[in-house]
């Protein structure tokens, strides 16, 4: 976007949270006839316009194919109607977020280019000859994308859509180095592939290095597209690699990102989220660089934007674009000592408009859409933090719908979040930090009780053969201590057992990933379950646990 584009798209942005009311007020005539949905209700008609019948038992526009959700978050890949009105709205949107970036970044267009990793599944035929894939390969396969790819990314077409995402990572970061000295933004959608990339980098610096002074591709990238867009830029660079050699060969990877790609000005990713948890060792290896989390968004609708990208991670707010959607939100009791609860009967509940939403309160996310979603259910909690001119800003709260549960306490992803936070706290001083973790419920013995996967990693060569088994029963105490009224009382009456942590050797994680995409997850979508529900998941988890603790009492 030139200088005048971004100016331009900062007017709209004040002309749309200034007339949020007036917007929204155009779109809202429907409700009154309309119930309140889910995708379980709207799905069966999802299903016959992908099995050929016409789109108007649904919208009036026709339906020109299907976003795919990544279904890691909370079950299966969901398919959502996309019109063209819907696809346009998203090119809007992309220019109105971009905006907000250039005002405080500078013309990044212009200074150099992204190196964001990107990784494209295959397009799915349904029935009805319409085409399903994600939103980001949907992009990445437009023609605009691949006309202005070369100018403005490191990455080229033939990486991001490599059938092998390791091919392609592989290829992604060589051509990232290859062309470090351009290089003004390093990001991808979620932090969880940013931090993937830096960790693959720290397994194969070595090799990138020797194919950057040889000019030569590694043997095992067999991808016919990979090796002839590498072979365009490749040329032998001892002097490069012999750069990159040192900066790599360091005993601590403390601030790698801004060493190895020294006029980079910001990560950008989502860090909000089930995102939180990898905020800290991203800024471990990227310190010194803000990291940027742009927009708020998702397969069924567009959302917001963040209009101060120089905040804290924690501190991230979205302002809603009340030209995107009809917004309705359901409110949420929020207890602060309990999780979070929505009301009783979503008919009996008053859904609030955008402008009339309250500061401070929790609300679950309704939109209606241009594409066919009426009144329909998101999942996402939203807490909101302030307005803009008269459109409200939003903090991610949770998903809904991700909880652990015994008997009838229901944890939520944010309760578990707050629990794990308040527990790792206890490894920071010993050089040691929690890199991911995920959880599930183990019923095999009665009562039943939680379990945690953890993988940790020790700072500055610390082996976590060196952690004190006392330190990981401490933090099962901790984690039970932070946990809410309900799960507290039910531990101590035994109905529930004590909270396990298994901590697991590293590259655990990578691998479920793996596993994960395998199965169809775009990897730039890959969003790592806060609760395991698969048998398959569990056993990659379980295979690799090297250590298991208990809490050794019940908490206060």
């Amino acid at each position: 976007m030139a200088t005048n584009g971004y100016e331009g798209g900062l007017k709209t942005i004040e002309e749309l949270t200034t007339n949020a009311e007036q917007i929204q007020d155009e779109k809202q005539l429907f409700k009154k006839n309309v119930p309140i949905v889910t995708y379980e209700d709207l799905k069966p008609y999802i299903d016959r316009i992908a099995n050929g019948e016409t789109s108007d038992i649904v919208l009036g526009e026709p339906v020109t194919g299907f976003y795919l959700s990544s279904g890691t978050s909370g079950g299966q890949p969901k398919l959502m109607p996309v019109t063209a009105e819907f696809a346009n709205k998203w090119e809007l949107f992309r220019g109105l977020y971009e905006s907000s970036v250039i005002k405080h970044f500078g013309d990044i267009n212009q200074a150099g280019k992204r190196l964001e990793l990107m990784f494209a599944r295959p397009e799915i035929e349904t029935a009805s000859g319409l085409k399903a894939a994600s939103v980001s390969t949907s992009i990445y396969n437009q023609c605009n994308f691949r006309t202005i790819l070369p100018k403005l990314y490191t990455s080229p077409i033939e990486t991001i859509f490599c059938p092998d995402p390791n091919q392609g990572l592989y290829c992604q970061l060589l051509l990232g180095l290859i062309q470090r000295d351009e290089v003004i933004t390093v990001g991808s959608i979620f932090a969880s592939t940013v931090l993937r990339g830096i960790k693959f980098l720290e397994n194969h610096w070595h090799e990138l290095c020797y194919d950057i002074k040889t000019g030569r591709l590694s043997d095992w990238i067999t991808d016919s597209g990979c090796r002839n867009a590498a072979s365009l830029v490749m040329k032998p660079n001892p002097e490069q690699a012999g750069l990159i050699e040192n900066i790599c060969n360091c005993k601590s990877w403390e601030g790698i990102v801004r060493k190895l790609w020294p006029k980079a000005r910001y990560i950008g990713c989502v860090c909000t989220g089930v995102m939180r948890q990898y905020i800290a060792e991203l800024e471990f290896y990227c310190r010194g660089l803000p990291l940027v989390s742009t927009s708020y968004a998702c397969s069924e609708a567009i959302c917001g934007i963040n209009l101060e990208p120089l905040c804290k991670p924690c501190d991230v707010s979205y302002t809603f674009l009340p030209n995107m959607a009809y917004f309705e939100f359901l409110p949420v009791e929020n207890d602060h000592d309990e999780s979070i609860e929505m009301k009783r009967n979503d008919e009996d509940t008053e859904l609030v408009d955008l402008v009339n939403v309250k500061a401070g309160q929790c609300y679950e996310l309704v939109v209606s859409t241009c594409a066919g979603l009426y009144r329909y259910k998101v999942g996402d909690v939203l807490m909101v933090s302030g307005f803009y001119n008269t459109a409200p800003q939003f903090q991610f709260v949770e998903r809904k719908n991700v909880i652990l549960s015994v008997d009838q306490e229901k944890t939520s992803e944010a309760d578990l979040f707050k629990a794990v936070t308040e527990a790792k706290a206890l490894l920071d001083p010993l050089g040691f930090i929690l890199t991911e973790y995920t959880s599930y419920v183990d019923t095999s013995s009665a009562p039943g009780h939680y379990v945690l996967f953890w993988e940790i990693k020790g700072k500055e060569g610390k082996n976590c053969k060196e952690l004190d088994p006392k330190i990981m029963v401490e933090c099962c105490s901790r984690m039970e201590e932070s946990l809410h009224y309900t799960y507290r009382i039910y531990r101590k009456r035994n109905i529930i057992a004590a909270l396990e942590i298994r901590v697991v050797k590293q590259g655990s994680f990578e691998a479920l990933m793996d596993y994960y995409v395998s199965k169809g997850t775009s990897l730039s979508q890959y969003k790592k379950p806060s609760c395991i529900k698969s048998e398959e998941a569990l056993k990659i988890l379980d295979s690799r646990v090297i250590g298991k603790y208990f809490s050794p009492k019940s908490p206060l």
